[in-house]
């Protein structure tokens, strides 16, 4: 008989609720019970679930508060864009070109995110929350400032300018317009593309998580001094942790652009990143299965609560509040175990009872 360790147990249930939900999704779907509108909302909840899942890393594993995830975001999404259209002529296969092009977004925000972890993951707290604040708004300046066009010579770039100054040739295409973003863009995104890169993204971070560097990288937030006593390399597992979190965000970003005709670099701002830490921190700092959960039920709900019209904000924020008191609050959540207890039937709180004291 195999027996299984606690942690793999644990993992393996994260990837079959996974693909659970995907097939009942899909079910719903081919049975014309999910509105179109619902139908639009599931790629966008595979690419946050995924910088749900990849915060986490940060915040919740390693322990340091990164304030700067839509920047990644967006590095991963403009990118992989400009990858997309610029391939079009050479890879004329659609899937094919969308994992080339997810596999850019990724590149380009890891090494992003290792340029940026280099100076960056010195500081810690509020100074390190601060920096990466900084650094998502600087991004998203730069690409507001940015234009990229293409013609049979290659690509064009300018800063500060408009399209006129890239002098593009004849048959020549504007794909970064400045503050106007990307427009016309090739909408390859599906949910099952979302669903693949969502297992890969847990294959990922469960894996970093249960291995060796994990294990130092969790060492390094629960008591730095005492990890670098023990010869633990600090830079070499903050910067590990920090770069594949920052990869996972831009392929994310990639999915997440490739899902509309237009992209602007203002989606990306700092709104952006508290949603992805409120979906961590609601979901449980080092929780991956709640990330999942959250980043999921606090996308749709918006969608859910649209029939409120007017109070459908306001409807939302009482939800984040209780789910906030729900996962944060010892005292109320030890009221809702008194509560349970008391629903429960006698008799099955005395078998309970039994068969832990057997």
């Amino acid at each position: 008989m195999i027996v299984l360790k606690k942690t793999t147990r644990k993992n393996l249930t994260t990837y079959a609720l996974v693909i659970v939900a995907y097939i009942i999704v899909q079910l719903l779907i081919s049975g014309g019970n999910i509105s179109s509108s619902l139908q639009g909302q599931l790629v966008p909840i595979c690419a946050y679930v995924i910088l749900a899942i990849s915060l986490n890393l940060t915040v919740g594993i390693l322990g340091e508060l990164s304030l700067g995830h839509a920047g990644f975001m967006s590095i991963g999404a403009f990118a992989g864009v400009v990858a997309c259209i610029s391939l079009e002529q050479i890879i004329p296969i659609t899937i094919l070109r969308l994992i080339v092009s997810l596999i850019v977004g990724a590149l380009f925000a890891g090494v992003a995110g290792f340029l940026i972890g280099i100076p960056v993951l010195r500081l810690k707290g509020d100074y390190l929350a601060i920096v990466t604040l900084a650094f998502g708004e600087i991004i998203k300046n730069i690409i507001n400032i940015l234009y990229v066009g293409l013609d049979k010579a290659g690509l064009h770039v300018s800063f500060l300018s408009d399209s006129n100054a890239l002098n593009l040739g004849d048959g020549g295409r504007v794909i970064i317009d400045g503050p106007l973003g990307i427009t016309g863009i090739p909408k390859l995104s599906t949910f099952t593309i979302g669903f693949v890169l969502i297992l890969i993204t847990l294959f990922i971070v469960l894996n970093l998580i249960d291995s060796r560097s994990g294990r130092a990288i969790m060492a390094l937030r629960d008591n730095r001094i005492a990890a670098e006593s023990v010869g633990i390399h600090i830079t070499k597992y903050k910067l590990m942790a920090f770069v594949t979190s920052a990869a996972l965000a831009g392929a994310a970003g990639t999915l997440f652009a490739m899902n509309y005709s237009t992209i602007i670099a203002s989606k990306f701002g700092f709104n952006t990143s508290i949603l992805i830490l409120v979906f961590v921190v609601l979901g449980g700092l080092g929780n991956i299965r709640g990330s999942i959960i959250a980043a999921t039920l606090l996308t749709i709900l918006p969608e859910l609560l649209r029939q409120f019209n007017s109070y459908r904000m306001l409807l939302y924020a009482i939800v984040l509040i209780l789910i906030m008191l729900a996962t944060n609050n010892d005292a109320f959540k030890s009221h809702l175990r008194a509560l349970k207890e008391r629903l429960l039937p006698a008799k099955f709180r005395k078998e309970k009872g039994g068969t832990e004291n057997g």
